[in-house]
């Protein structure tokens, strides 16, 4: 005997109900992030340093009828960093989904970084992201209530060819690991631990490496950068109650940049 009836999984992406929190949503992947978690339904805490920005996100999340409330935010900051979600229960309730993105690149050589460099980015790389995702996890497990955790790591975390960025390379590979082990702590609350490793894709952080480096996209087969929109099934795929099983996974988004 069969089952005609639709798997959860073909059904359309309905987040409605959901509360996600983006970190470094003023601008490239982070804005896209939150755009497209509002388009489905979820209501967006947009977390960032920039706050003009956020306010212009939410106007336009507002105006396409979704929610969005901005909030400050840098991730370095460790005390605000364990506040920011009391902001997002103010505003909608209890965030359900964290979409850790905040990140800076280095683009130094290991031997010419200073040591407040070295901590800078570890602390907006790493510590940031492990510290928020623990106190996002702490509420939902006293709240009783499963959530989605997406971590934003980077193909450099498996490729790095020694021209500068070893410190972003190993925060990446960390973040990754990070996504495995917390994945299997927290999998019998039912929270979920996942993590995107885009390629080159265009943003602001990515302007900046072109202008340092040229144009690399002659090096890539498809010779382009890839674009934020072709992010958006995977983030809202690893955020869908639908993909309950699927924890502790890094997908690789490179457009077949990345060596192998």
């Amino acid at each position: 005997m069969t089952n005609d009836a639709p798997s959860p999984a073909a059904a359309p992406i309905d987040l409605s109900g959901q509360v996600a929190l983006v970190t470094g949503a003023s601008s490239g992947l982070g804005r896209r992030f939150a755009t497209t978690l509002a388009a489905h339904g979820a209501a967006v805490v947009a977390a960032a340093r920039r706050v003009e920005r956020l306010e212009e996100l939410a106007k336009e999340i507002d105006a396409a009828g979704g929610r969005c409330h901005p909030v400050a935010l840098d991730v370095t900051d460790a005390d605000r960093l364990l506040t920011v979600l009391d902001d997002a229960e103010a505003a909608f309730g209890t965030a359900t989904i964290l979409v850790n993105n905040a990140g800076i690149p280095d683009a130094q050589r290991a031997t010419k970084m200073s040591v407040d460099f070295i901590d800078q980015v570890l602390d907006t790389n790493l510590r940031g992201p492990y510290v928020l995702a623990c106190d996002f996890a702490r509420r939902l497990i006293a709240a009783k209530q499963p959530g989605r955790i997406v971590n934003i790591s980077s193909m450099g975390a498996f490729n790095y060819t020694g021209n500068g960025a070893a410190l972003y390379s190993i925060t990446k590979a960390a973040i990754n690991r990070m996504t495995e082990a917390l994945a299997v702590e927290w999998s019998q609350f039912h929270i979920n631990v996942n993590s995107i490793a885009p390629g080159a894709f265009a943003s602001e952080m990515m302007d900046g490496m072109l202008g340092r480096m040229g144009d690399i996209t002659q090096y890539f087969p498809r010779r382009r950068l890839g674009q934020p929109e072709q992010m958006d099934s995977t983030l809202l795929y690893l955020c869908d109650p639908a993909s309950e099983c699927v924890t502790g996974t890094v997908i690789k988004i490179d457009d077949g940049q990345g060596a192998r």
